[in-house]
């Protein structure tokens, strides 16, 4: 599983409100705070006080202003590139995409016509092969079963390619649930005075696009259509259950669908998918194969053509003339997440421009903003925590020497990529048009799509990248045993060769040790150092390591941002125990790396000071309070504050800032949970 690491951090060259000692941000400081009451807010609260969320984004943090950096520097890469290109060559692809998408008076002028071929697909649809056909003919690579905060698709189901978890030498397809126009099943079943007011708010969308397009009986349509997401949602597994492998590894034959999904047509489903010849597939969501296939059967074909009309405008609004765009950023943008202002244009031209053709753009990034000495010291920092997380291991006196010989294994196979793959993408058989902004998205969903498919049953890359270079993340595939960090994170103050390797080890280190340590939490700890889903723990050590994850869930089950809706301890666990077991192992290794030397005192602080506030620091990031509960609500992730204070659980911590009993953050020592 794809287990991403929501980062925070910032870049010294587009602010001048920072004062750095060693590489901690000392203006960003609230010493009205004490460390012990509130760490997040004592290494953090002085800058937040100074950087108000702006109009137009829904959380804001150092980690916004290094994506902001990221952005610029790649709208630059693009447009120059674009300039007197050769023809048909990538870099042509990317200046076209991106200037197709800026051309608003042309979009203006197209109207809705660009999507009219696919609006008389729909219409088209006249019985249940027909609608079945075509939900196969939609179905697309845009759900990620390796990332639990990326799962969501307006089509009826999604496709991801990746390896099976019995057997991952080849890579199988996997099905998901999908459908639902809103972020979660949870905003159409909850009784929540804010998931009613959303379903109010989602149904007055449907209706204004209906009106938008010139659809008639609007409003009567999004009733409809709003009953149906309904039924579709009470199909839907929760959010615990898709984070569950044990749970989400059905592998089902190709005969198997018509037994146990009976309502869809399979054949035709499949065989306008491309996929009827595959002998087997995973099914991530059982509940939701079932319960969906049963609601083509028992579903009015009109009330179908209706919703598969709206979510076709939908999907596309964000190339569309502005009256789309807009209505479209009200209901997600300002509704859901309480954002008050769109960004501007050229932003969403960058992210768009990205998701098409990402591997293109983050060639000319690492070119002119990776150098390969930063290449050759990350690997250094890799090995070292690396190391000392297997003395962790070694040391467990829990731990059976079975196990630890498993782990230890697992450990030494895994393999790291640094800021950009060995091997880039072939683009050559995308095309795109200028002028063309729909026709180019359509056209690159269907690259994606076909070439996901291409690879089923070929042999697995371990070298794959599922994040591009300019992203600001990291991850870890369990599958793969294999890192990816990506060269847009591995910049000042998150990295830098110039600051002390206590603020490196606290800021670049926390995030590879949260990375390594995700192949060793609740859900990666399940996979052999090969990728298999096998339980490779002794029933006592399973049992020790389970209590101390359901420890740490409940720590995180205290945090309570909203008197009506705390933090989802089980439901951020994964990332919980990564946070923890990861600072740890980093701390290690910045001890190590001091050669039994004092660390040095900068600016005031110590050098154990100074790791532990660059890893707060790194968390510098707070949220408009509705993004905050769709964030409680859907994602695997806590917020930045409370990951923060994961330092509670380390004893250094205690000592660098005298934190005492009766401090609001104290834990008695038999308290601190400790994992690995």
């Amino acid at each position: 599983m794809k287990r991403t690491f929501a980062v925070a951090a910032a870049a010294l060259a587009l602010t001048t409100s920072l004062v750095f000692a060693a590489g901690i941000d000392t203006a960003a400081i609230d010493r009205s705070t004490a460390p012990g009451t509130d760490f997040w807010q004592y290494a953090n609260g002085t800058w937040m006080k100074n950087h108000p969320i702006p109009a137009d984004r829904s959380s804001y943090g150092v980690g916004a202003v290094m994506v902001e950096q990221a952005n610029k520097r790649t709208v630059d890469l693009i447009q120059q590139a674009s300039r007197g290109a050769k023809p048909g060559s990538d870099a042509q692809k990317v200046g076209d995409y991106y200037a197709s998408f800026m051309d608003e008076k042309g979009i203006e002028a197209k109207g809705i016509a660009p999507l009219k071929p696919l609006l008389a697909k729909v219409d088209g649809i006249t019985d249940r092969t027909t609608l079945a056909s075509y939900l196969g003919g939609a179905l697309r690579a845009d759900v990620d079963i390796m990332n639990a905060t990326d799962l969501y698709t307006d089509n009826i189901f999604g496709l991801w390619t990746s390896p099976p978890m019995d057997n991952p030498a080849t890579y199988a397809p996997y099905l998901l649930q999908g459908g639902l126009g809103m972020p979660d099943r949870e905003y159409y079943l909850s009784d929540s005075d804010a998931m009613k007011k959303a379903r109010t708010q989602y149904v007055a969308h449907i209706a204004a696009v209906l009106k938008l397009a010139g659809i008639a009986d609007a409003d009567a349509k999004a009733a409809r259509i709003m009953a149906l997401e309904m039924k579709i949602a009470q199909t839907h597994a929760t959010r615990a259950d898709t984070n569950d492998v044990q749970k989400g590894n059905n592998p089902w034959a190709r005969a198997d669908f018509p037994k146990k999904a009976p309502g869809l047509d399979w054949t035709a489903y499949l065989t306008a998918a491309g996929l009827n010849d595959q002998p087997r597939f995973i099914v991530w969501q059982p509940t939701a194969v079932v319960g969906i296939s049963k609601l083509v059967a028992s579903q009015s074909i009109a009330d179908w053509k209706d919703y598969l009309t709206f979510h076709v405008i939908d999907h596309y609004s964000g190339y569309l003339p502005k009256a789309f765009v807009d209505e479209r950023f009200a209901f997600y943008g300002t509704a859901l997440e309480g954002t008050p202002q769109i960004r501007a244009r050229w932003k969403r031209a960058v992210d768009a421009t990205n998701e098409a053709l990402g591997e293109v753009v983050g060639k000319l990034y690492v070119a002119k903003y990776f150098p390969a000495s930063a290449k050759a010291e990350l690997e250094r920092m890799v090995a070292n925590i690396v190391a000392e997380y297997g003395k962790r291991i070694d040391a467990l006196s829990w731990m059976a020497p079975s196990t630890k010989a498993e782990a230890k294994r697992k450990l030494q196979g895994l393999r790291v990529g640094i800021a950009y793959p060995d091997r880039w993408r072939d683009y050559s058989r995308l095309e795109d048009v200028r002028g063309d902004a729909i026709g180019n998205v359509i056209r690159s969903e269907e690259f994606e799509y076909r070439y996901r498919v291409a690879r089923l049953g070929k042999p697995v890359d371990r070298g794959e990248w599922v994040m591009t270079p300019q992203t600001v993340n990291a991850v870890n595939l369990p599958i793969l045993n294999s890192l990816n960090f990506p060269a847009a994170i591995l910049q000042p103050p998150f990295f830098d060769p110039k600051a002390s390797a206590a603020v490196n080890y606290g800021g670049i280190g926390a995030v590879i040790g949260h990375e390594i340590s995700h192949s060793f939490d609740d859900q990666g700890a399940q996979f052999d150092a090969a990728g298999h889903l096998r339980n490779w723990w002794t029933d006592a050590d399973l049992k020790q390591f389970q209590a101390a994850g359901a420890a740490l869930a409940a720590q995180f089950d205290t945090y309570k941002p909203f008197p009506d809706l705390s933090v989802n301890g089980k439901q951020t666990l994964s990332e919980n125990i990564a946070d923890l077991a990861g600072l740890g192992a980093s701390y290690d290794a910045y001890r190590t790396s001091l050669d039994g030397k004092p660390a040095p005192t900068i600016g005031g602080f110590t050098g154990d000071q100074q790791f532990f506030l660059a890893y707060a620091q790194s968390w510098c990031t707070y949220l408009r309070d509705a993004a905050l509960r769709q964030r409680l609500i859907s994602d695997g992730h806590a917020p930045a504050h409370y990951r923060a204070l994961t330092v509670r659980n380390l004893d250094p911590w205690y000592a660098a800032f005298a934190v005492k009993q009766g401090d609001a953050l104290y834990l008695a020592p038999d308290k601190r949970v400790r994992v690995w």
